[in-house]
């Protein structure tokens, strides 16, 4: 009995140094500021159109970094400021600055017509992406991204506002979603991120 005691306390520690040995030569996690949601069940991709008619899914934008975002145009405050924050993040970026990929996903798709998507996004970069879903294509893609909006009446049927998620999902070069990046984070921050991001495979 008491050999068998024995033996089974030289397995188990023989396990425990072997799974020590696999852990010592694991590769380490790299370490971010925005939140790590790697392996998350939601967010899986779009495929929608952009302000040109033409259908976009992640796949268009491969061996870049993407950032999504979801706003509107008339957004007084959050959106406008995020694009900005991205414009900043590109030029932080220096010459990988052209593998970011920034998408605007439009959450008021009646009043955001393909020209007034496109005139926006010139004022930030004309690199960046706005895409145009359909109120089905909205509905399906705001509930796959987490995504809260809800429309507010204003003084008359057409000047409403939106309250909404102001986060951002990071997916890296290979189309994976990587992160989650909160509002205000701050432009270094997310630059040190997308750059991790670019490095990695």
């Amino acid at each position: 009995m008491k050999h068998r005691t024995l033996t089974l306390v030289c397995r188990w520690t023989l396990a425990v140094l072997m799974t020590g040995g696999l852990w010592a030569c694991a590769p380490d996690k790299p370490s971010f500021k925005g939140v790590d949601i790697t392996g998350a069940d939601y967010g899986k991709g779009f495929r929608l159109s952009d302000a040109q008619g033409q259908v976009r899914t992640l796949a268009d934008f491969a061996g870049k970094v993407v950032v999504v975002f979801f706003g509107y145009t008339q957004c007084p405050d959050v959106c406008p400021t995020t694009l900005q924050e991205l414009v900043e993040v590109k030029r932080l970026l220096g010459k990988d600055g052209d593998r970011l990929q920034a998408v605007f996903i439009t959450l008021d798709p009646e009043r955001d017509t393909a020209e007034l998507l496109k005139a926006y996004m010139a004022n930030f970069d004309p690199s960046f992406v706005a895409l145009h879903p359909t109120p089905e294509q909205l509905q399906l893609i705001a509930k796959d991204f987490k995504i809260y909006y809800k429309k507010v009446d204003g003084a008359t049927a057409t000047s409403y506002t939106l309250d909404h998620s102001a986060q951002s999902y990071i997916f890296d070069a290979q189309g994976r979603l990587r992160l989650y990046n909160r509002y205000g984070s701050g432009a270094q921050a997310l630059a040190s991120d997308v750059a991790v991001l670019l490095q990695s495979k």
